[in-house]
Formats: C-alpha cells, structure tokens, sequence
C-alpha cells in the first residue's frame, strides 16, 4: 500500500458515511509507567462515561492478573475528543477492577476518588497545577533530543524557555501535543522549556520519551512534576496562614509523601539543581531549593498556592494529588510528632 493511500485512510472522516464512532478506551498498565488502550465501534456519539458500556481486558498480559483468572474490567470514567480520528471519536479514561466489582491493586484513581468524595475536602474545593516533565531521547540511543552523540551541549543556562535551533529542541513536537490536548478538552495550561536541553511535553511518535526523574547523571537537572496547590481557603483572605498549616503538615509527613513521590527520585532530590535534599523537608518564599516553594504575589497578597516540588516526573498523579489533599484537609497530628525529618 501507497503511503499517500495509507495517509488517506488514516485521516479518513467517518462521519459523512455512518453515525458510527470509534471510542479508544484507554487505561493504566501493570507498572503504572505504561498506558495501554484499544477501540471499539459504538452505533452512535456519546458525550457522558456513564452511558457507555464497561469492556474488559487480559489482565496477565499486562501484570495486572494471572493466566487463571486474567479478565479486569474496564469502567469508562471520562470522555475526551479524539484528536488523532477527529469527528466525533472519543477518547475514554477508564479504571480497572476485578470482575467482582472490587479495584485491582493498581487502580490508584479509586483511593483518589474516595478522598476527593470526602465532604470536607469537597467544601476545600482543591485545585492542581502539575508541571509534568519528560525527557526526549534520541531513538535507539537513548540520548537526549538534540545533544552531540556521546557527547554533551553546553553547560546549564541558556535552554530555559529559549528560542534558536541551538538551544530549543522538539518545538514542534511539543506544540502538536499541546493543540492536540486543548482539541480533546484537557484543560492544560501551558507549555516551555525546561533548564536540561532536551526537556518536552510530548507523546509525538520518532523520539523515546523518558520519565526518569534522573535520566542523565552529573550537572544536569532532573525531571519533576511539581504539584502547585490551593484550596478554597487558601484562596480566600487570610489563605496565607492557611497555607503556612498545611505546609507545616506536609513536613510532618515528608517521609510518607517521599514514598508515594516516584521511583528513583534520591537520584534528582540532591538538594542541587533546584531540588531540596530528599532527607531533610524545607519550605521557602521564591525558593526553588525547596520542599514547598510559596511564590511572592501568594506572600504579597496574603492568599493563593503554593508549589510541592518534591514529586518525581514518573509519579502517580492520583496518589500525589490524593495524598496532598488528605495530609492538608483530614489529617490531623497526634501528639509528640515532629516536622521535618
């Protein structure tokens, strides 16, 4: 087949020929890293998960069941269009759970949802920002995008949010993955550079895409995915000494939050190259060598967010935010407990 043809029927618009749609049901594999999803035909468009019918999956080919017993099923939980087959083609954002009903160990969005279900985190009303950062290898080198092969570019400084072909790499890469997130209704915020060369937002085909929060060793930043927060009270007037509780309370659980932070993350918590040392908890005002950065209009205007710099770039969004939420609105001290370390 002709790559023209092939590109033809690839970009083909169903929607003039049938009422049918195709919906990609898309959910989380067995290591947590690995996203998995496959599609299926529906007779008509559908614009709310809960009409759409479960589907089920082999679960021992994805380390999330045995050979015994391996069907896990699917409970669609969003609906996003389908930038990819366009028209009225979806994308669903399902959960896995055991055939009995009861989540699988890896479904981490049921904890979540539970949390967030809570009456008194519902009043808080709590907002996210995540800053989630990749690293762009070079295929089947697993080189970052755009270094001299075996070598290195120069030293940290003039990549960050830089223009020019010798400082910016994969821009338009990462700009057809933002237009193709604001197409599908993700409600993402924006998109730059980060200060190790090679540093995108991307799922694009032709280059590997790293989470590794410390890909390449020595004087180079690592990956992150700080977690910018606020609730409803932080928000209001006086939010500032709210913030100040909660970050108190998050240095009281530092350990517990390392933990659930992603894999590797001693390699990039350094307390070097804008990180705070993983052993020890710090907060600061426009401190990005801290735990918990607060930025200066929050301080200024005595309410706002804050930032958690803490969380690796391969970490679990549903536990981080869960977790976030559980230590700053249900959790409370017991006597005797120290923050910090």
């Amino acid at each position: 087949m002709s790559s023209s043809l092939l590109t033809d029927l690839v970009n083909l618009d169903l929607s003039d020929s049938t009422d049918k749609i195709i919906a990609e049901y898309i959910w989380v594999g067995g290591t947590g890293m690995d996203v998995r999803s496959k599609a299926r035909t529906l007779s008509g468009p559908v614009d709310d998960p809960s009409k759409l019918p479960k589907w089920n999956f082999d679960g021992s080919s994805t380390g999330q069941a045995t050979g015994d017993d391996s069907e896990v099923i699917l409970y669609p939980q969003a609906i996003f269009r389908d930038p990819f087959r366009k028209g009225k083609n979806i994308l669903v954002m399902c959960d896995c759970y055991a055939p009995n009903g009861e989540p699988i160990p890896t479904n981490n969005r049921y904890n979540a949802a539970r949390i967030f279900s809570h009456p008194d985190v519902k009043a808080e009303e709590p907002w996210y920002g995540i800053e989630q950062e990749y690293t762009l290898l070079q295929k089947h080198i697993n080189w970052p995008l755009g270094w001299p092969l075996g070598g290195y570019p120069g030293p940290q400084g003039p990549y960050y949010c830089a223009a020019g072909a010798d400082k910016s790499y994969g821009r338009d890469i990462v700009d057809a993955h933002y237009k193709a997130c604001l197409f599908a209704g993700i409600n993402i915020s924006g998109i730059n550079a980060e200060v190790m060369p090679g540093q995108r937002i991307t799922e694009m085909a032709g280059v590997i895409v790293s989470f590794d929060p410390k890909p390449i060793p020595g004087d180079w930043n690592g990956a992150g995915a700080h977690t910018n927060y606020s609730t409803k009270s932080m928000r209001s007037n006086g939010g500032y000494e709210v913030i100040k509780k909660a970050i108190k309370k998050l240095g009281m659980r530092h350990r517990e939050h390392i933990a659930a932070y992603g894999d590797g993350n001693e390699r990039r918590l350094t307390g070097r190259h804008e990180t705070a040392d993983i052993n020890n908890f710090l907060w600061g005002v426009a401190n990005r060598g801290a735990s918990v950065r607060v930025g200066r209009d929050t301080e200024k205007d005595g309410k706002g967010y804050f930032e958690d710099r803490r969380p690796a770039s391969n970490m679990d969004p549903y536990l981080v935010t869960a977790m976030i939420a559980e230590t700053t609105i249900l959790w409370e001290p017991s006597h005797g407990q120290s923050n910090g370390k």
